[in-house]
């Protein structure tokens, strides 16, 4: 799959891994372990970034333990309706960008954020693309926070194979993102694994 189609097929997305279907799921063990490391790294006025963010749901739960200085990008404009309906507070408070992260981290000055995460969204950037890793160290003034796929589930998993395809469907590319963030400078703090996702944090040193 080519970067561009890649970029199709989340922003023209409906059905399963839509904005709606992670609105109607909320918020879940990711959430509440982001909740853990923002209360331990992170004032309540810091400023929070978050790659991906489809609807919001990781974000509001923020938003309800006092963190009030959020920001998200989507691809997916449809996200931002959706927002609307189940997150209105958050939608009404939080400032959102429509667009490829590769096409909107560059429009940020350096060290504009805190703290940095994505939840299941790094793992879809295309190999031609990784430069975008160093883009989010840039505007990462302290933490980074991945919650990625890394195998965790027995039906999912690298399987020996630098890439997998869901349902046939959407490739997700399998990194080792300690080394990933570590050979770019950072120092990791945190690997915390779940029933699917492994969360790591980062910091800027």
């Amino acid at each position: 799959m080519e970067p561009e189609d890649n970029h199709r097929s989340w922003a023209e997305r409906s059905g399963e891994f839509s904005p709606e279907y992670y609105a109607q799921i909320g918020s879940n063990e990711v959430s509440d372990t982001l909740a853990s490391v923002f209360e331990y790294y992170a004032d309540e006025d810091a400023e929070i970034l978050e790659i991906g963010c489809s609807s919001g749901r990781h974000l509001a739960h923020l938003l309800d333990d006092g963190y009030e200085n959020l920001t998200g990008i989507d691809i997916n404009d449809e996200s931002f309706d959706v927002m609307a309906e189940q997150y209105p507070r958050l939608a009404a408070t939080g400032t959102f960008h429509t667009g490829a992260i590769e096409d909107v981290l560059p429009e940020f000055p350096d060290d504009a954020f805190d703290v940095v995460y994505s939840v299941e969204t790094l793992q879809h950037i295309h190999p031609e693309n990784t430069w975008v890793f160093e883009e989010l160290i840039r505007v990462t003034s302290d933490i980074l926070i991945t919650a990625e796929n890394e195998g965790n589930s027995p039906q999912r998993g690298r399987s020996g194979a630098e890439v997998s395809y869901v349902h046939d469907d959407f490739p997700l590319y399998h990194r080792n993102w300690k080394q990933v963030f570590t050979d770019l400078g950072l120092a990791q703090l945190v690997c915390e694994p779940g029933n699917r996702d492994t969360v790591r944090v980062f910091r800027v040193l």
